[in-house]
């Protein structure tokens, strides 16, 4: 009697925790990407692609200060479900056009949250939703990555080795990748957005957000023993003094016990899985600016993009002239004549013409007259762009927006941020706000990854957070940025633009590349620089040699300033993770080809069937037949493309290739 009792007792209780746990799906407009999400004593998902395993059920909550957990013991009451298929016009991005088209499961819990799964052919997103009066604290999120393979991973860590979290969290968003499976990253270090993942059959998933506003960014860190990530996140800052580099920075001394303090009713930042069957398809991904919040603007048309004559890059470094070149009216004056005869649209001042330390844009060098160089480079139509230190810009952002827009500069090159807590992220977004109002662009320099604001404020035209050619200026030896060239389209660049600031006109083998602060050069080929002005995304693409140099080396000058910045169509041609690269864009009528290897030389055939019928011809450089050994060897040739559309192509070691195809 008592056995049969048990029995009973015990089936009661597996059917109650069968009623318990309620399972849910979305699946992809195609069917092959299915996500599962499992509701019980807490919210699970996981991810399947076409049967392939991309995340493992993994575990998802929010928690409020108030002790409330967003996720413990959740409740549904009620499911809805819709398709959406549209197209968003995408001025100022790498397409005229983005489709937008995906499947929607949003889960409503008691408790006043929902959470939104998006799934798309190539990912699956989700985010948190509140309905709740006055303002909520987030004690913090739980965002879990869960795998059941030790899968290898390519993963960027923050540039700090400091011991703790918290010290880490002030770091500059630039360094290279590690290739290590999970299990082996270093749990003692932070790494940041995007992130890596190699799947089954060659598939790969990325790992970024989205969105993201008024809320801190992401980081992960694989803290056990098993193959799995978990999110952390920047402390609202407590307390800040003004130092760092310059004193241009806002150090934090000390962090609250919660993340961000937002309004209750809310959308939160979406968290991306992007699947590729196929590397290059990385490097053509929407899922971001898909994500975004549409654009605020109403009048986008004062926004334009194009090409930057610099000056840090190659320090001031003139020859040829009879002035002293240097950070005065004559040197910018120089560069705006150099910028006016070649087509170039902007000069940027860059650190030097406010007087240092003092972190007050309006106290200005004596060597420069702002406002003759303003005006001298308007009657060559050439504008101004000024960088600014982020503190110096942002104390008294509105009279120095208002004033330097008065005086006729087209924009900001703002710099040293160097965080992401809701703090700085708020920053961002009124600092695009400010200059919107002002008709002034802005380039974040010294960030974090994009995460669409380019989409909501377009005026926003340009991003750091990527180990750009500056690093080549102090490198130490064994850097390899080679190999960074041909694995940030996959990874960094799924997040939006790149403020990489290519273009340099001394060119280095492996073997004879050495750091040279005054007069840098890159690793890798001439042909090499080329291509990453069609490969990189850049709507604000920086010319970072002198004008001296580029005066002596004109054709390839011609080609850099003819080049877009924006495009009307991308296509992935052909790539694979730190090896190569090749893509094409089309602006207009033109197609342009861009390809970047390794230090592995390389031949590949890229299939341009996409052109149509018709008889096309194509102008181009590759690597000259010595380029192996002077890396500044190059051929320029005029080509007709094959009736077959079979283009092969080769690179050198560190090479690259450019093609510009017409009818």
């Amino acid at each position: 009697m008592k056995l049969k009792t048990l029995f009973i007792a015990l089936l009661l209780t597996g059917s109650m925790a069968a009623i318990a746990q309620k399972t849910y799906q979305v699946q992809s407009p195609d069917g092959k990407l299915k996500a599962v999400v499992t509701v019980k004593d807490q919210i699970e998902y996981s991810v399947t692609h076409d049967g392939t395993e991309v995340l493992a059920p993994s575990s998802i909550s929010m928690t409020l200060q108030d002790g409330k957990v967003l996720g413990a013991n959740p409740r549904v009451i009620d499911v809805l479900k819709q398709s959406v298929n549209t197209h968003i016009v995408s001025p100022l991005y790498k397409k005229a056009e983005v489709t937008d088209h995906f499947n929607e499961m949003e889960l409503k819990f008691k408790g006043n949250f929902s959470i939104v799964f998006r799934a798309y052919d190539d990912g699956l997103a989700y985010r948190f939703k509140t309905k709740m009066k006055d303002e909520i604290i987030v004690e913090n999120e739980e965002a879990t990555f869960n795998f059941s393979e030790d899968n290898y991973t390519y993963a960027p860590y923050v540039n700090s080795k400091a011991d703790t979290f918290e010290k880490q969290f002030f770091n500059s968003f630039e360094q290279t990748y590690v290739h290590q499976p999970v299990t082996q990253l270093n749990n003692k270090r932070l790494m940041f957005l995007p992130f890596l993942v190699e799947l089954k059959g060659g598939k790969k998933l990325c790992i970024t957000e989205a969105d993201l506003e008024d809320y801190p960014g992401m980081f992960l860190n694989n803290s056990t023993t098993e193959p799995s990530l978990k999110s952390v996140f920047a402390p609202y800052p407590k307390s800040t003094q003004q130092g760092g580099h310059n004193m241009l920075q806002k150090l934090v001394t000390e962090r609250e016990n919660y993340i961000a303090k937002t309004n209750g009713t809310r959308s939160f930042p979406w968290r991306a899985l992007i699947v590729s069957e196929k590397d290059a398809d990385l490097a053509n991904c929407d899922m971001v600016y898909r994500l975004a919040s549409p654009v605020r603007l109403l009048d986008t048309s004062w926004i334009k993009p194009g090409k930057v004559a610099w000056d840090w890059w190659n320090d001031w470094n003139l020859h040829g002239v009879d002035f002293r070149a240097g950070i005065n009216n004559e040197t910018y004056k120089y560069y705006i004549d150099f910028a006016s005869k070649n087509g170039i649209e902007y000069v940027i001042l860059d650190e030097g013409w406010a007087v240092n330390k003092q972190a007050d844009l309006m106290q200005v060098i004596p060597e420069i007259n702002l406002q003759e160089i303003v005006n001298y480079g308007k009657s060559k139509n050439v504008g101004i762009i000024l960088w600014a230190g982020y503190w110096a810009f942002h104390r008294d952002m509105e009279n120095v927006v208002k004033h330097f827009a008065d005086m006729g500069v087209k924009g900001f090159k703002v710099d040293f941020m160097d965080r992401d807590d809701q703090e700085m992220v708020n920053f961002l977004y009124k600092a695009a706000e400010v200059c919107a109002e002002n008709k002034m662009m802005l380039d974040f320099h010294g960030v974090f990854k994009p995460t669409g604001l380019q989409r909501t404020f377009p005026n926003v035209i340009n991003y750091e957070g990527v180990a750009g050619l500056e690093q080549l200026k102090w490198a130490p030896e064994g850097y390899d940025m080679v190999t960074y060239d041909v694995t940030i389209p996959y990874i960094r660049q799924v997040a939006g633009p790149m403020d990489y600031t290519q273009g340099a006109m001394r060119n280095a083998v492996k073997q004879n590349y050495h750091s040279v602060y005054s007069e840098p050069m890159s690793q890798g080929t001439r042909c090499r620089q080329l291509a990453t002005y069609i490969i990189f995304e850049s709507p604000l693409n920086m010319l970072c040699d002198n004008p001296s140099n580029y005066m002596k080396e004109q054709e390839c000058t011609d080609f850099i300033a003819a080049v877009p910045t924006v495009w009307d169509e991308t296509k992935a041609l052909d790539g694979e993770v730190a090896k190569y690269i090749a893509l094409a864009r089309r602006y207009g009528n033109n197609w342009y080809i861009g390809a970047l290897t390794n230090w592995d030389k390389r031949e590949l055939t890229l299939d341009l069937s996409f052109l149509g019928e018709g008889n096309y011809k194509a102008e181009i450089f590759k690597d000259g037949i010595n380029a192996d050994k002077a890396a500044c060897d190059y051929k320029k040739e005029v080509i007709d493309i094959p009736a077959n559309r079979q283009l092969t192509i080769k690179m050198a070691p560190g090479g690259g290739y450019v093609a510009k195809i017409y009818k």
